[in-house]
């Protein structure tokens, strides 16, 4: 049975939108807070830390991606979720809204049922970014999963077993499971794996991404096509 002071900001320009969305999740129990705004969001968001944020896209003076990376600027709400809402016809928005640190998105036009169900998916990332992905700079060693990473040692065991791992397959393991569930752009991998290293093609991260499902499994790194990779817990 779900959790029910789980509490999610909705933001949306349009009242009955907003409605909408309130009225089916305070159905299911969560506590329910509102903004017309990304301004409004920003302030509410800070006083209340929700554990959800439920971010339209377009918006009048500041839209959904600046408000987004304006919220992710904000140390408190590291753990928080927030998902966009987007139109079908808005699928450049998606793309941004990743870089801009987003989590994931719901896709207009909204039907209760399923609004509720991935809701349900996305409040479940949060438990498991609260208990397993905040991994302190200091921590050498942590288990997700079936895998234990040990960093300091660069050492990586899975179900048990060791794994031998080049460095860049080592990083890349390293950054999807720093934050699970959290969608990683290539632009964002290629800087963080491989810099300013101009040699590196297109298709390299695809290449290394393969070897390491070969390696842990096809299910744990899952692809959003056209924008990156993310490292997925079992059952999140």
């Amino acid at each position: 049975m779900e959790t029910p002071n789980y509490k999610v900001l909705v933001v949306d320009d349009e009242q009955d939108i907003l409605e909408f969305t309130s009225y089916n999740l305070k159905k299911e129990g969560y506590s329910v807070y509102t903004a017309n705004n990304g301004k409004e969001a920003i302030n509410i968001a800070k006083e209340i830390t929700p554990h959800l944020i439920i971010l339209d896209v377009m918006m009048p003076e500041m839209d959904g991606v600046e408000t987004c990376e304006k919220l992710r600027e904000i140390p408190t709400l590291g753990s928080t979720i927030i998902t966009f809402l987007t139109a079908r016809s808005e699928d450049y928005s998606q793309v941004a809204g990743f870089e801009a640190g987003a989590d994931d998105y719901i896709i207009k036009p909204i039907r209760p049922k399923v609004f509720i169900a991935r809701v349900k998916v996305l409040l479940k990332r949060y438990t498991n970014i609260s208990t397993e992905s905040h991994i302190s700079q200091q921590d050498t060693s942590y288990n997700i999963g079936e895998l234990v990473i040990d960093k300091e040692k660069h050492e990586v065991r899975f179900n048990e077993q060791p794994l031998n791992l080049p460095k860049k397959e080592f990083n890349l393991l390293l950054l999807l499971t720093s934050r699970p569930s959290k969608v990683f752009t290539r632009e964002e991998i290629f800087s963080k794996i491989w810099g300013d290293d101009i040699f590196v093609g297109d298709r390299t991260i695809d290449v290394y991404i393969r070897k390491l499902r070969e390696k842990i499994g096809e299910n744990s790194i899952k692809t959003i096509k056209g924008v990156g990779y993310k490292f997925e817990l079992a059952n999140a």
